[in-house]
């Protein structure tokens, strides 16, 4: 993995998300959101869905829609 240090907000490659386990991925997800956040096997795309509609990406590290 990339020696880039991975921080809530920052986003990641989708060979950083593939090495990641749950418990790092959930590490980038702002603390308001981790409660939403379904594990790396139910993220589509790099991305899960809020109880609003709205997309977290990893890629991004913010929202889809930003």
């Amino acid at each position: 993995m990339d020696e880039r240090k991975t921080r809530v907000g920052r986003p990641i490659t989708p060979e950083q998300f593939d090495e990641m386990s749950d418990e790092q991925l959930l590490r980038l997800v702002p603390r308001t959101y981790r409660e939403f956040f379904p594990g790396k096997d139910f993220c589509a795309d790099g991305h899960f869905y809020l109880h609003d509609g709205t997309a977290w990406s990893f890629f991004k590290g913010s929202f889809l829609d930003e």
